[in-house]
């Protein structure tokens, strides 16, 4: 299995920092985001993959409490996170684009492959693709999809995929997806398709065994709680312990971790605690991540906005100073 490079060309930085973008804000505002964040040196942008959202979810995603009242009100929608992606491969180069995470229950499997295959060739050999079963049933239910058995589903869906894209043909029958003699036509810029990335944290082993039999990079969530340092030992020890389990060299396993960092003194309610500090004092805490094997970091910043990105873009001048 490949795993992307923590290399970022001439710069000294010890690992790839990523931005996290919204998909309920415009797309003028999501484009001017991601552009600012390229010209300010972030190594690659990152979607989410939601078709709505409730209102509670947007509270607890921007670190507010959720007031009284909120979860009777009709959801929000979202933007299609594959048409924004596409998009952003042709409007912003020289970054790399993922998906943290596509949701393998919107989406037939086989498809999914195939769409993953083109967008890295549009994209160059862009792509980081990050997969996941969802995990929020309004979204499914509206949409009409299936929400039982999902880390079933997920496992069937992973092995189309990176047959798929691994090895260009599939044969598959299961209990919830079928691929009959398929052959991946055409191929994009890498022979074994775009990395997978998987993210799981301690509560899964079902997702433990996935990501260490399917992923090139695991990824580890952190936005919604403790964002330092300390919380990497034991995901680390975690994520080693099922590879050597299942027959996998940890050390071929990438490492990833989407951070949370508070800026312009956004205070973030719901028991998060998020990076925060001078832009050195963030940038040492990126360094000990990276000392610790984390390749490339998603970061949430807070306010998630052109300011926000605008106060982190000193951060990152630290990081490549060494």
């Amino acid at each position: 299995m490949s795993v992307v490079s923590s290399t970022t060309g001439s710069r000294r930085r010890p690992l790839k920092v990523g931005l996290h973008l919204p998909i309920t804000d415009s797309w003028a505002d999501t484009l001017a985001m991601a552009r600012r964040a390229a010209d300010v040196g972030f190594d690659s942008l990152w979607l989410p993959d939601h078709l709505s959202m409730n209102r509670a979810q947007l509270w607890i995603t921007a670190g507010r409490p959720v007031p009284p009242g909120v979860e009777s009100e009709p959801p929000v929608g979202a933007w299609e996170t594959w048409s924004l992606i596409a998009a952003l491969a042709m409007a912003v180069p020289n970054v790399e684009l993922g998906t943290l995470v596509m949701c393998t229950g919107f989406r037939n499997p086989a498809l999914l492959a195939k769409m993953a295959e083109t967008l890295d060739a549009i994209s160059g050999g862009r792509l980081i693709l990050g997969l996941g079963s969802g995990d929020v049933a309004h979204e499914f239910h509206a949409f009409g999809f299936p929400f039982d058995h999902a880390v079933s589903r997920f496992e069937e869906a992973l092995r189309i995929i990176t047959s798929l894209l691994r090895e260009g043909y599939c044969d598959f029958h299961g209990t919830y997806y079928a691929v009959n003699d398929l052959t991946l036509e055409p191929r994009g810029p890498r022979p074994n398709g775009p990395p997978i990335l998987i993210g799981t944290l301690l509560t899964g082993k079902r997702m433990l065994r996935l990501t260490t039999q399917y992923a090139d990079l695991w990824n580890g969530f952190l936005c919604y709680g403790r964002n330092w340092p300390d919380m990497l030992p034991p995901l680390r020890a975690a994520i080693d312990a099922a590879c050597v389990q299942h027959g996998r060299d940890p050390a071929t396993l990438g490492r990833t971790l989407g951070l949370r960092v508070a800026l312009l003194g956004e205070h973030i309610a719901g028991g998060v605690e998020p990076l925060e500090g001078t832009p050195a004092q963030i940038a040492d805490a990126l360094r000990e991540f990276a000392r610790g094997g984390v390749s490339h970091v998603q970061i949430w910043p807070t306010p998630r906005t052109l300011a926000g990105i605008e106060a982190f873009a000193p951060v990152l001048e630290a990081l490549d100073r060494g």
